[in-house]
């Protein structure tokens, strides 16, 4: 029997394939610099030969999904992740599927029951240490995140859970609930050194008081801070009190709404200021609000002038016409007699603000009986009084005006200005761009999601700490990055192609977007896109990171 013909099917040729590592490889080099994975659990007791993804590691792989800059919920993780390089990024034998949202989720759960506050400070203690940062200025501020879902909010408030409701919103979204987060972040490289949910409803005067009561002393003994910056929601009696039961130096700013600050800027004369830097002038004002020893400084600012200067000529032009309309209108009063009238204008001028009166006179008017002209020597019924005159403005008044407005006080208990000068004051208060540029960058639309949704408020504040964790790893890669390129004399080219040595992190994290790795069947993988400015750059950072892109 003759048999079929049937070609020989070749073997099918193993696949090319190739995973996504693009600049993943920085922000997982920096996690394990700073022992972030061991850090947690150590603290969550996780024993990675019984599970095979730890808290540690579910932290690092919401890490590097927040830092991807592609706004993805955290269901949306396993995703994410499908073509990236996983047993590089975070730990050999994991999977993207592994990452799903139960697993995330039980890591949350493990955080919160750990101690949110906590555990961050020993992360950032670790940091810091591993950084070399030895802080000497730390600023307090608070901020707001919108919250999908209601959550508790028709709930009474629990000490130990966050409020999940409507209040301040730095949004601009009242209408929808809201969580608080409280940060202190040091001003060499801008990490948090600790950070606390709040509720939604919170006042910052409030919020501080509480960090203070509960948190100080603890950042005290871990990062050793001199001087503690915060806005002027901090400056009440209250909360002086308690700083005054810790050792620690404070500046804040002087709310200009108190009585002593209202005298203190009424007297102020830029003029007679001694020099403090370019565009500044200052008086120190001894001070014991709250029954609390401590320094005011006065500042005047060119800088502030001409926002002042519309703010009190809006107020001006406001009370001007007010004047001007109640005065015409009390000069259509008829007054009986010539007492009733001076009378009426003593009381007018008396709560004049903005203009004062330049003439003014008291007229008697007089009535006949009969209408139409007069007869010659004909005796008038009655006669009445109206007051004529002028307003005008008080420009001197307002000249003084635009001074108070563009000065504003700094307080602070360091009473030595040996130790603790007026500029190196101003220096400190102004510092606190650090943590509102960290607010700003968890607010990015690309970072992690635009709002937060999870099945619970506890998982809400175990997130509110991985946040926190992605804003530290990304301020000390900024800061680890700079100083090489300082230490080392190089630079890295910016958006324009100009060398720099102080790039963004955000900037140096979009120039390795592209690099993949190719895995070679029989020979191995290869590292693809990877350019001569990367590598330099890796070389500076050391074979932890390089060892990602090899």
């Amino acid at each position: 029997m003759r048999p079929s013909y049937r070609p020989d099917i070749p073997p099918k040729p193993q696949q090319y394939r190739t995973q996504v590592l693009d600049h993943l490889g920085l922000v997982a080099g920096m996690f394990e610099e700073l022992g972030i994975t061991e850090i947690i659990d150590r603290a969550t007791k996780q024993d990675p030969g019984m599970r095979i993804v730890t808290a540690g590691h579910a932290v690092k792989a919401m890490v590097l999904n927040g830092l991807g800059f592609i706004n993805q919920q955290l269901y949306l993780v396993p995703h994410f992740f499908h073509n990236k390089p996983l047993s590089r990024l975070i730990a050999p034998g994991i999977q993207a599927s592994h990452l799903n949202d139960d697993t995330l989720g039980r890591a949350l759960d493990t955080l919160y029951d750990t101690g949110l506050t906590e555990l961050y400070s020993l992360i950032a203690a670790t940091a810091a240490t591993r950084l070399g940062l030895t802080p000497t200025f730390t600023h307090l501020d608070t901020t707001s995140f919108h919250v999908d879902g209601r959550y508790n909010s028709d709930e009474a408030p629990d000490e130990q859970v966050v409020h999940i409701t409507q209040g301040y919103s730095r949004d601009h979204r009242p209408d929808l609930n809201q969580v608080m987060l409280a940060l202190i972040v040091e001003h060499q490289a801008g990490i948090p050194l600790l950070m606390k949910p709040l509720s939604g409803n919170s006042h910052d005067g409030k919020a501080f008081g509480q960090v203070i009561s509960d948190h100080i002393a603890q950042l005290q003994t871990t990062c050793r801070p001199t001087y503690l910056v915060a806005d002027s929601a901090l400056y009440s009696a209250e909360n002086l009190h308690k700083l005054a039961d810790t050792s620690l130096k404070w500046i804040t700013r002087v709310p200009a709404t108190l009585t002593e600050a209202q005298e203190v800027l009424a007297q102020a004369q830029p003029a007679t200021m001694t020099l403090l830097s370019a565009g500044y002038r200052y008086a120190v004002v001894a001070s014991n609000y709250g029954d609390v020893t401590q320094r005011w400084v006065l500042i005047y600012s060119e800088h502030r002038q001409p926002q002042a200067q519309r703010t009190v000529d809006k107020q001006w032009c406001k009370q001007s016409e007010q004047e001007v309309r109640a005065f015409k209108t009390l000069c259509r009063i008829a007054f009986a007699c010539d007492a009733d009238a001076q009378q009426a204008l003593t009381s007018f001028v008396a709560g004049l603000q903005t203009t004062f009166l330049h003439d003014s006179t008291v007229c008697p008017t007089p009535h006949y009986g009969k209408r139409g002209r007069p007869s010659p020597g004909a005796q008038p019924d009655q006669i009445v009084y109206h007051i004529t005159g002028a307003l005008a403005s008080r420009l001197t008044d307002r000249r003084a005006r635009v001074d108070q407005q563009s000065c504003f006080i700094l307080a602070t208990n360091e009473l030595d200005e040996g130790q603790l000068s007026a500029q190196a004051v101003l220096a400190g208060y102004k510092g606190q761009a650090h943590v509102e540029r960290g607010f700003r960058f968890l607010k990015d639309p690309q970072f992690l999601a635009s709002s937060l949704y999870l099945k619970k408020p506890e998982r809400i504040m175990a997130l509110l700490l991985v946040m926190t964790v992605c804003l530290l790893v990304y301020a000390a890669l900024e800061y680890r990055i700079r100083t090489v390129l300082k230490a080392h004399e190089a630079t890295f080219p910016d958006q324009k192609g100009k060398r720099i040595q102080n790039p963004t992190a955000r900037w140096v994290l979009h120039y390795f977007v592209g690099i993949h790795v190719l895995y070679i069947p029989g020979q191995g993988l290869l590292i693809l896109n990877l350019t001569d400015e990367h590598q330099h750059l890796l070389q500076l950072l050391g074979k932890r990171y390089a060892w990602f892109y090899q």
